[in-house]
């Protein structure tokens, strides 16, 4: 069978539309219904029920959906150990929630090198849906991120609880309204519900970043302020460069670790979330 037919029906099963699988897949919404039909005729089973509120797995979908994420998930291991060097026996892949690779990409590289020097290390930064979709097709063996979504054969732990907070590179009190050089940071849509109670009254920001760092450098080279992680700008609050604003709400966010329960090495998996845990507690 077709991997990419499976990887097609796997996307529609996790997002119940055959249109949101092909914006996923970066495929036409025709491509999907193309492949899933193939999929079908193959079988010899409808796969899903389809109505106006998308699409949803039949009986016979339930029963192949197991099956199609570990030819997936086989598949996509294969290919990455078959491009290994002779002097690697394996690969180790992590993907961390955007704005966190400083705080925890270098500590967790250089211990996963000193305890496993034999296992290539793979990281990349994204968001949350697309995490998890690259953890359940097997592309990463585990995840750090923001939003997980529940799976069969998926353990999620809570790594830690993060405070945001509002920050100025001038000492100021709380304001109303909209804020002259304000940066908003877009850390996800539990932020930005909370953002909106917290501030009613505030209008559409001249500069919205998806990435921290970049709000960061901006406002640190221009002026202003915006919400970061507390445990990021507090030695630059220590130096003086930047003041936290007087009785602005903090905003506290999860973050959690997503892996599977079943992996092909336990030890180097087990190693890999003492390394994670170590790094957040630095």
């Amino acid at each position: 069978m077709n991997i990419e037919h499976m990887r097609a029906f796997l996307e529609v099963a996790a997002t119940g539309s055959f249109q949101l699988a092909g914006d996923r897949l970066y495929i036409t919404q025709s491509t999907v219904s193309a492949r899933i039909k193939a999929l079908e005729d193959r079988l010899n089973r409808e796969l899903f029920i389809r109505n106006r509120k998308g699409a949803t797995l039949t009986s016979a979908g339930h029963h192949f959906h197991r099956h199609a994420l570990t030819a997936v998930q086989a598949w996509e291991r294969a290919r990455q150990e078959i491009a290994l060097p002779d002097d690697l026996t394996g690969i180790f892949s992590l993907g961390l929630q955007l704005n966190h690779w400083d705080p925890l990409a270098p500590d967790w590289m250089q211990a996963m090198q000193q305890t496993d020097p034999h296992v290539a290390t793979r990281i990349v930064s994204d968001y949350s849906d697309s995490l998890m979709r690259q953890l359940r097709e097997g592309l990463l063996d585990m995840a750090v991120l923001y939003a997980p979504q529940q799976r069969p054969n998926l353990r999620i732990e809570t790594l830690a609880e993060e405070d945001l907070i509002l920050v100025s590179t001038e000492q100021r009190e709380i304001q109303v309204g909209r804020v002259e050089g304000y940066v908003f940071v877009d850390w996800g849509d539990d932020f930005r519900a909370q953002h909106s109670l917290a501030f009613p009254e505030a209008s559409v920001p001249r500069l919205s970043v998806g990435l921290a760092d970049v709000g960061l450098n901006h406002i640190l080279n221009r002026g202003g302020s915006g919400y970061f992680l507390a445990r990021t700008v507090q030695p630059l609050i220590d130096e003086g460069k930047l003041h936290k604003v007087d009785s602005a709400p903090i905003f506290q966010r999860p973050l959690y670790l997503a892996y599977p329960t079943e992996c092909n090495d336990a030890d180097i998996q087990q190693h890999a979330v003492e390394h994670l845990r170590a790094a957040m507690g630095k």
